[in-house]
């Protein structure tokens, strides 16, 4: 059975898997805008559904990976001890 001491670093891998994410997926919107979103757009197990408000739309979705950094990049930086 884990035990709060056990359950912190969970948490926190958690986070910065989150964080990593964020960070990757907002920084290949940004620089491969329609490639990146075209490879979503279609038979993508569900994710035709998030991509959609950005197919057509590059500025929008520049927008939105400039937002994902960030918010990853302030969730990795939460993490400090």
């Amino acid at each position: 059975m884990a035990t709060g001491a056990d359950e912190a670093p969970v948490a926190a891998r958690v986070a910065e898997m989150a964080a990593i994410f964020m960070i990757g997926d907002g920084l290949l919107g940004l620089v491969q805008t329609r490639r990146h979103t075209d490879l979503w757009k279609d038979r993508a197990l569900g994710a035709e559904r998030t991509v959609r408000p950005f197919v057509g739309r590059p500025g929008r979705r520049r927008a939105y990976a400039l937002l994902q950094i960030a918010a990853g990049l302030a969730l990795a930086a939460r993490q400090r001890g």
